[in-house]
This record gives C-alpha cells, sequence and structure tokens, in this order.
C-alpha cells in the first residue's frame, strides 16, 4: 500500500504537563465539572480523543489554568485517551493517536456494550455517562497535514446551525462520519434530528502547527458564548475581536473506503484541495479506479497513512 509523500512535519508547540489536573474532581481522572449559579445546559469540550492531537490540550490546559468562571449550567472539561497522549515520541508521533483501536470509532448504538475490551472502550465506558448528560459536545481534534480548519458538523441541520453558532471555523463539512465506525459526534442524541442536543467536531489545524491551539481556544470561547456557559466579561477579555470570514458549507457526496492493500493515490492531494474536471483519476484500489464525480471536486482529509476498511478520502462540493 502506497501512501502520498508528505514533508515531515515540525513540531512548533509545547505539549502542556497534564499531570496536574489528572486527579479531575468528578472521581474520573482528567475530567474536571464545574456548575454555575444560574440555570443552563451541561455542555462538554474535550480534547485529546486521539492521542497525538495536542492543539485542544493546549486550550483546556489554558482554560482550567485560569479556573473558568461557569456562570450559568455546568461545564465538564474532559483529556480523553490520555493512555495515549502518555505514549508520544517525537520521533514516532503516530504511534500515539491511540493505544489499540481508535477511541472516535466506537459509539454506535450496542458498541460499547458487547464484550470486546482494550485500552479504548474502557476509557470510553467510563467516559459515556458524561456524554450522556451533556446538552452539547465540543470535540476539538486536528489533522495529520496542513489544511484550514474544518468544522465537522455532522448530517444533520441541528449540527450545520450549531457551526454557525460558534462562527469559527469558515468551512463547515456536512458529512456522514466513516465506514470504520461511528464517531462521538454521531453518538446517540446527537445524531438524532429530532432531538435538541448537538455536537461539533472541530479540526483546528494541522497536529503541531503553532496556529492550532488558538483555533481551539477560539472556538471554545465562542461554543461556551453561544451557549451561555462562562461569564460574559470573561469571554470577553479572551475573545479574538476580529471579525470572522463568512462561512461556507462543503455537502460530502462520497467517503472512499480503502478495499484492498494496495489503495495509492494518483494525483497529489491536499486538504481542501479542487479537482477541476469530473472524471479525473484520483486513486486506485487494487483493480478499482477511483475518479472524481463532478466539477469541482473538493478533497476533504486525505489520508497520509491509507489502511484497509478505513476512509482515504471524502469527497464533496461547495453548497452554492
Amino acid at each position: 500500500m502506497t501512501a502520498p509523500r508528505w514533508p515531515d512535519l515540525p513540531v512548533e508547540v509545547v505539549f502542556p504537563d497534564l499531570a496536574r489536573w489528572a486527579a479531575g474532581n468528578t472521581g474520573t481522572p482528567y475530567v474536571w465539572r464545574f456548575d454555575g449559579a444560574q440555570p443552563g445546559p451541561s455542555v462538554v469540550v474535550q480534547a485529546l480523543t486521539h492521542g497525538n492531537e495536542v492543539c485542544g490540550a493546549i486550550a483546556l490546559d489554558w482554560l482550567l489554568g485560569l479556573a473558568p468562571p461557569v456562570a450559568r449550567g455546568a461545564l465538564t472539561v474532559i483529556f480523553a485517551n490520555t493512555d495515549a497522549h502518555a505514549r508520544w515520541d517525537p520521533a514516532r508521533p503516530f504511534r500515539s493517536r491511540c493505544v489499540d483501536e481508535d477511541f472516535n470509532r466506537l459509539w454506535a448504538a450496542g458498541e460499547l456494550d458487547a464484550p470486546r475490551d482494550s485500552v479504548e472502550r474502557r476509557r470510553a465506558r467510563l467516559l459515556r455517562p458524561f456524554y450522556d448528560a451533556a446538552a452539547m459536545l465540543l470535540d476539538l481534534h486536528s489533522m495529520t497535514d496542513p489544511c484550514p480548519p474544518l468544522a465537522l458538523a455532522g448530517p444533520r441541520t441541528k449540527g450545520e446551525a450549531l457551526a454557525r453558532a460558534v462562527g469559527l471555523p469558515r468551512d463547515i463539512v456536512v458529512d456522514g462520519g466513516h465506514a470504520a465506525g461511528r464517531r462521538l459526534r454521531d453518538y446517540a442524541f446527537f445524531d438524532a434530528p429530532d432531538d435538541p442536543r448537538a455536537a461539533l467536531l472541530v479540526e483546528c489545524g494541522q497536529h503541531w502547527e503553532r496556529a492550532a491551539p488558538e483555533v481551539a481556544r477560539q472556538c471554545t470561547l465562542r461554543f461556551l458564548r453561544h451557549c451561555g456557559t462562562l461569564a460574559d466579561a470573561f469571554v470577553a477579555e479572551h475573545l479574538d475581536p476580529a471579525p470572522l470570514p463568512p462561512q461556507r458549507t462543503l455537502d460530502v457526496t462520497d467517503a472512499v473506503t480503502i478495499e484492498t492493500t494496495q489503495f495509492e493515490f494518483a494525483i497529489p492531494v491536499s486538504g481542501l484541495a479542487v479537482v477541476p474536471r469530473a472524471g479525473t483519476l484520483l486513486a486506485r484500489d487494487g483493480a478499482r479506479e477511483i475518479r472524481t464525480p463532478y466539477d469541482d471536486c473538493v478533497l476533504i482529509m486525505p489520508t497520509r497513512n491509507p489502511r484497509r476498511g478505513e476512509t482515504a478520502v471524502r469527497l464533496g462540493r461547495y453548497r452554492g
């Protein structure tokens, strides 16, 4: 199996020391909850769904360090896959994505109740009650390769509405997830069209680029402002006042799932690259040719390490 050739990417951020948050205050390690005096929604902000995606951890380390002044409802801050994060090795930066399996593919109905065991499943079972209690969830991620930040809103109207209420990032991806397993963003009621509870996954940029933690921080502040969680003065003090560009929506029409061990891209690919002509040969998967289905086809998060059963790339087009 041949992967695209990307340059090695520098680590431009300093990894935070999360040991000070290990005890939590909920009885569950690395989980902190803060209650406001006024009624409001119970919201969750999460980092380290994947252990090497550190920008969200930097943002939440900053937020916890300031003792977030929760005014309404409840705020739960979660560092999810800390076992994977503890495996970080700059010489092998992708080894710390997970320990046994992808934490973000475990959220189909009944999946966590099955007898199968792994590090990620044990942690997911511990954290599930916090998700079950949430009215809103923000899940902070980052990407393997350089790409503008993306808001992954799922297939429901409420997901896109939440992305627009946050206002950041510019590009909103409306998609149905992965064949390899269900994401936390799509868990249970978060994906139910008639349930008001909603979730948003934000890809804040490349894993270790200098700008990604600030995207995570600003998305967190905007999300909590929308939910009415934090004291208004705190948000105003730390929110970037610069005007944001108008958002635009990308509808995913195809997800290319790898079927063989002979997958390779046929052209250079990058995140949000646009292939102008329909029918362009994009990749080969064994004997199968994968071609762009329409003009101006947008490539969404092409993978660096193609593996059988996983998503190689999603194809979409800008709405309107």
